[in-house]
């Protein structure tokens, strides 16, 4: 039986990621915040977005192919940054990094991650990009840009969105605390999950090296909220100068992600950014955001600069509604990661093979033949 016909969704893996990965891992991986009114916000929104159908537009063949910020594509996709991949599943970063590399896409760490930049300069392809949560010394920020650069990144992340932690109430009952420690309850559920359990102890309980890396014995030793980690102590909100102190350090492409509002995304431009990340952080940061898809074309409509969109996206018609919105390019998360929770590498590969077949099926319904045309054909049913 092939992987399509085992999981011919995103849906599909991530209901079998559920009964692979410990309950506490999944809690993290798939919650939101607050009453997760923001996390169902977004495939609301998405779901209002409608094309009109066409028909008797004769033989097509969709180009789903696409070019941003100079660089060819061969769909408009990538993996977003998540914190932490390695505790979803052993060795994800790097299983992630060359999926992107094989395929062409472009892949997101997180500077949360659970292996070192350096770690990963052989597994990286042409499109490495780095999420940076910013530090709030300016050495620090200094230094990590330099190890960030030298093994291979080429594009900066500033993830703006998350200026302290949020609750996150069901990744707290759920159990999980950073460094994550393995209580008799936790224990229970990895018995249940014997694959992600041999491979975790064969490569070591999963931490964030990068950030830990800067944590002194002062620090390490502060007390955090139980879903708080220690990147929390060294992170700031960052302000307008930040981002252009940022801007003169780092000479490659910067995009600033975490933006819903396009009066930030006129002045983002201006700062000099090289791209406007679309994002409300996937429902985990605050319970009354508004839904990407509900802002982009206000977004697009205020800026030049090129947009990236992410959030409640798991499928290949909703990267085509969030194209029709306003977007250039689409990054997902959690699906890449429910993927490997269901079949390891090869799951996170398949997700690429879901959404192209999607994306194609569902151009030849709409009668589009390029991405570009899709902005002509759709409709809001508000």
């Amino acid at each position: 039986m092939t992987l399509d016909a085992k999981a011919p969704s995103i849906a599909d893996l991530r209901a079998r990621a559920r009964k692979r990965i410990p309950h506490f891992v999944w809690e993290y991986l798939d919650s939101g915040t607050g009453t997760e009114a923001t996390l169902q916000r977004n495939r609301a929104k998405l779901n209002e977005v409608l094309f009109q159908p066409s028909i008797l537009h004769g033989e097509i063949e969709p180009d789903i192919s696409t070019r941003f910020l100079g660089q060819d594509y061969p769909l408009p996709v990538g993996i977003a940054p998540v914190g932490m991949s390695g505790l979803i599943w052993p060795d994800a970063e790097r299983m992630l990094a060359k999926i992107g590399a094989v395929r062409g896409v472009p892949y997101a760490m997180s500077s949360v991650a659970t292996r070192l930049p350096e770690d990963m300069a052989p597994h990286l392809g042409d499109h490495a990009w780095f999420q940076l949560y910013p530090p709030r010394d300016a050495g620090i920020r200094q230094d990590m840009l330099a190890r960030v650069r030298d093994a291979g990144f080429t594009a900066l992340i500033l993830t703006v969105d998350v200026p302290a932690p949020s609750r996150r109430e069901r990744q707290t009952r759920g159990g999980l605390t950073q460094p994550p420690r393995l209580s008799p309850r936790l224990m229970t559920q990895v018995a249940r999950c014997p694959e992600w359990a041999w491979k975790t102890a064969r490569l070591g309980m999963p931490r964030m090296r990068f950030v830990e890396s800067y944590a002194d014995t002062k620090i390490s030793n502060m007390s955090l909220p139980s879903n708080a980690h220690v990147g929390y102590l060294l992170r700031t909100s960052p302000s307008w100068d930040y981002l252009a102190d940022l801007r003169r350090e780092w000479d490659g492409t910067i995009m600033v992600k975490g933006v819903l509002n396009p009066t930030d995304a006129k002045q983002i431009e201006e700062a000099g950014a090289d791209a406007i990340w679309v994002s409300n952080h996937a429902g985990r940061q605050f319970d009354a955001a508004p839904a990407p898809i509900e802002v982009l074309p206000g977004i697009r409509a205020a800026t030049s600069l090129p947009i990236i969109a992410d959030s409640g996206v798991d499928s290949g018609l909703d990267v085509l509604r969030m194209i029709a919105s306003g977007a250039d390019f689409v990054m997902l998360g959690r699906a890449f990661h429910y993927g490997l929770g269901a079949f390891g590498a090869k799951g996170a590969e398949h997700v690429l093979d879901i959404l192209q077949a999607d994306m194609i099926s569902c151009m030849h319904q709409i009668g589009a033949q390029k991405l570009s045309q899709l902005s002509d054909k759709f409709f809001l049913d508000r």
